[in-house]
This record gives structure tokens, C-alpha cells and sequence, in this order.
């Protein structure tokens, strides 16, 4: 398939992170490779005619979860989503627990981000036709989908922490509990490895992007030995479509105020040079 094939359709997205590979209603989807000037992307676009029509469903991962956090093609995810007509987009993250009172089976939604991941593709500006773009980063999270999601999760048994940061790692090692003492002092609450430079370059093509983040476990050192509990995803994964959905569409259809347009601020489509040249890549990537 070419982007030109799905652009005009509006659409909103979905990034299934660890636990969250494919959608229960996967038969509603079908898988496109999307080509990309940063490579493909793998993506599955709801049916038409079907009741996700208007979706895009990417796994971060892979659907058979064997793509590494360090190894995670972002660019040509993002560009991906903002290609195929997605403007509004939920991602969903596994972490450990740093903090307390964010306990695993706890999910929460992220408003800041630390980084401390390396070697990762991480940004569209990086010389070139793209030239260089310094994007505001201050809260790297819409505040309209996050206050959205906050209120409609209630109505699918979820208690979502209204806020906490997440400091990001490269991995795919975890981390040792000297570090994790280090992030909590910084003023982390849960540490994970995908959240970056997902978020940044979602902020540089214009997205409005927020994320949940499950606990799965203790961070090294929190509370004895570091031991996985993907029950605790699981308990959630299959209240997480349905809400991300209803999320997205309740905001889609909302009137966007002065602060949610200076929110989406789009690199791509302010700068006609950026624009041009981003085309130029789409048709001959």
C-alpha cells in the first residue's frame, strides 16, 4: 500500500506497547506495511465498513513481541501514524514501580518524562531537507487526552493515578537498584523503556499523545527481588482498547480551544519548507 492510499481518511491511533500486542477484536484489522523515508512500519488499520474503521492500531513491539525497546523503529512509527490521517494518539507502556503508591497491577497517566536513553533515532530534525527545529517540550503529554481519559476511566473499572512521571531507559536490561534509588531521587515514579523518543518526535510531527502506563513489578531494589507480573497486565489489557477508543473519539468530536492548537503545534505544517519536503519524502520514501 502507498500513504496516499489512507492519508485522506481521519483517523486516530493506537500504540499497544508490552501485553497489549494486538486488540481482542483483531479480526476487525488488517496488517500494511507503510512505507516511510525512515523505513516501514507495520501497522493495522481497522476494516472498513467495520466499528474501527477510523483507527490505526500499531504494536510497538511486534505482534509476536520480538522487536527490542532499543531496536523500536520510532520514526518511521510515528511518521506512520501522522501519515495515514492520525492526529490524536494513546500509547500504552508495561513499567516497574518506583513510587509507593503506584503498586503493581497500578496504572497511571504519564504527564512527565526523564531521559536517559542513548543511541536512539530521536528526532526528524537532524539536518538535511528537515533542516533543524527546536519543538517545546515542557509537558510532552496533551493535557486533553490525558484530562479525557482521567475522567472516562471510572467507567471501565479503572482507577488511573492522574499524574506521575516516567523516566525512560534504554535497555533492554533492567535496571540495577543503584539506579532506580538515583531516579526515585530525581522524582520518578515508574521506569520503562519506550517512552522515549516516542513521545518527542509524536510532539514534533504534531500529534497530540499521551500515555497510561501499567505497572508489572517492584523496581530493582524497591521491594526484594525484581519479579514480573504480567497477571496484573492482563487483569487491564482487555478494559484498555475500549477506553483508549472512547477516549479518542470523545476528543476527536470536541471543539479544540486556543491551548489545545498551540498543543498540537506541528513542525511539519507551520514551516512550508518542512512541509514541502516531508511530501517530497512521502513520495519517494
Amino acid at each position: 500500500m502507498t500513504i496516499s492510499d489512507t492519508a485522506s481518511t481521519p483517523r486516530i491511533g493506537i500504540i499497544g506497547g508490552t501485553g497489549v500486542e494486538m486488540p481482542d477484536e483483531g479480526d476487525h484489522f488488517a496488517e500494511s506495511l507503510v512505507p516511510t523515508p525512515f523505513g516501514e512500519a507495520r501497522v493495522f488499520l481497522g476494516v472498513p465498513d467495520g466499528p474501527f474503521a477510523d483507527v490505526v492500531f500499531l504494536s510497538r513491539h511486534g505482534a509476536n513481541h520480538d522487536i527490542p525497546p532499543h531496536k523500536v523503529n520510532y520514526r518511521a512509527n510515528i511518521f506512520a501514524l501522522h501519515a495515514l490521517g492520525a492526529r490524536d494518539v494513546l500509547a500504552s507502556f508495561a513499567v516497574g514501580s518506583i513510587a509507593e503508591h503506584i503498586p503493581p497491577g497500578g496504572a497511571m497517566a504519564i504527564d512527565q518524562i526523564i531521559d536517559f536513553t542513548y543511541g536512539r533515532e530521536h528526532t526528524f530534525f537532524d539536518g538535511g531537507e528537515l533542516g533543524l527545529f527546536h519543538v517545546p517540550f515542557t509537558e510532552p503529554f496533551s493535557r486533553a487526552l490525558r484530562g479525557q481519559i482521567i475522567d472516562l476511566a471510572p467507567r471501565f473499572g479503572l482507577n488511573l493515578i492522574p499524574s506521575g512521571t516516567y523516566v525512560c531507559c534504554n535497555g533492554p536490561r533492567f535496571e540495577t537498584a543503584a539506579e532506580i534509588r538515583m531516579f526515585g531521587q530525581l522524582g520518578a515514579d515508574v521506569v520503562g523503556m519506550t517512552a522515549m523518543p516516542e513521545a518527542a518526535l509524536a510532539r514534533e510531527i504534531g500529534l497530540r499523545y499521551a500515555g497510561v502506563a501499567i505497572s508489572v513489578n517492584w523496581a530493582a531494589g524497591v521491594r526484594g527481588a525484581l519479579v514480573l507480573d504480567m497477571a496484573a497486565l492482563e487483569g487491564i489489557r482487555g478494559r484498555l482498547f475500549p477506553l483508549f477508543l472512547e477516549t479518542l473519539r470523545a476528543v476527536g468530536t470536541s471543539v479544540h480551544n486556543e491551548e489545545d492548537l498551540i498543543e498540537r503545534h506541528d513542525a511539519f505544517s507551520t514551516r512550508p519548507e518542512i512541509a514541502t519536503a516531508a511530501a517530497r519524502q512521502v513520495r519517494h520514501g
